[in-house]
């Protein structure tokens, strides 16, 4: 059974112990997904913190606060970021200038964070544009997508130093007075980092383990091949081997909780499920991907959101096509038609 031990989150500004020595701070984001849940783990004379929340004006403020308040003014000793996302990554420059913090990622999230702080665009690239419309895009927003600066992952993470110590899959790391076995999630994010305590029943899972929503699983034009919901689905049945009913997850998003196997049992029959509604449409009649939102979502996706339901939309067509259940089987405007 899941259950959420904390049902009322921290405010602006304050924190709440969820465990000996274990801060749960929140920080606000500008979108409709509106926080990202970060963790401030005792050091002695310092702290380890869990991901960081955007580079904003705001953020900053509110940290200013964080640090003078519920963190004692004590100097924020190692940053560790779970994935390469800015939500999850956005100060860790600013605490590695300011507080001489040592940063502790994956690998392939370091450099995926670094490559993209330097890949600026003032407009689409014509890559983006051929992969919005193959996947069905409507010609109107593609054509006002094609005229505006897109998001830019230098807007809200400060600059990365160079130099970071790198988290492998299996590796046991000690941090916040416990040992924590890392292993890694793939699917929302390549090489997530989830983290298992050895002394006690904390988990901290990142986007990987949340406690009443799905992370997004994207694909995108720089890799549109990609298979983000098979790697998904193998990372949540081999995090099941690991997982028990006790243990108390801090997640990225949304509350704490437990009951971890039971909700890992969840996010694999939802997908499931998703994957199952899409085949059946897709053999009633071909679609394009864009075209299967209301099989996938069951809600209809405004413009704010459309972007991100395109990219998971891809994702399922393109694990259809692994599993050999789906083809393309025409075009229509420049928007690839699938059937099965």
């Amino acid at each position: 059974m899941i259950a959420t031990p904390f049902t009322t989150p921290p405010a602006k500004g304050e924190a709440i112990t969820v465990a000996d020595g274990v801060l749960w701070l929140r920080l606000p984001l500008p979108m409709a997904l509106d926080h990202v849940n970060i963790y401030a783990l005792e050091e002695g004379d310092g702290w380890t913190i869990v991901d960081t929340g955007f580079d904003t004006g705001l953020t900053r403020e509110i940290w200013g606060a964080l640090r003078s308040g519920p963190l004692g003014g004590r100097p924020i000793r190692r940053v560790i970021g779970t994935h390469h996302h800015p939500d999850h990554i956005g100060l860790a420059g600013w605490f590695m200038r300011s507080d001489d913090a040592e940063l502790m990622m994956s690998r392939t999230a370091w450099l995926t964070a670094r490559m993209l702080q330097l890949d600026l665009q003032e407009r689409p690239t014509q890559e983006a544009l051929d992969f919005w419309r193959r996947a069905g895009m409507p010609p109107e927003l593609l054509e006002k997508r094609a005229g505006e600066r897109p998001f830019n992952f230098a807007d809200v993470v400060a600059p990365m130093p160079l130099g970071y110590t790198r988290l492998t899959d299996g590796q046991e790391v000690g941090f916040g007075g416990r040992r924590w076995r890392v292993a890694m999630g793939h699917g929302h994010a390549p090489c997530h980092a989830t983290f298992w305590s050895q002394d006690d029943d904390l988990v901290i899972g990142g986007d990987q383990l949340l406690s009443s929503i799905s992370p997004n699983l994207g694909v995108h034009p720089t890799e549109p091949e990609a298979d983000p919901v098979g790697e998904w689905l193998e990372s949540c049945t081999r995090l099941l081997e690991l997982a028990e009913p006790r243990q108390f997850v801090l997640p990225g998003h949304k509350l704490p909780f437990t009951g971890l196997p039971d909700r890992l049992r969840q996010l694999i029959d939802n997908h499931h499920g998703a994957l199952g509604r899409m085949e059946a449409a897709l053999r009633a009649a071909p679609r394009s991907a864009v075209e299967c939102f209301d099989i996938l979502f069951k809600r209809r996706i405004d413009e704010s959101v459309f972007g991100l339901a395109l990219v998971e939309a891809v994702a399922h067509v393109n694990h259809l096509r692994r599993k050999g259940v789906i083809h393309a089987v025409g075009e229509r405007d420049g928007a690839a038609l699938w059937g099965a």
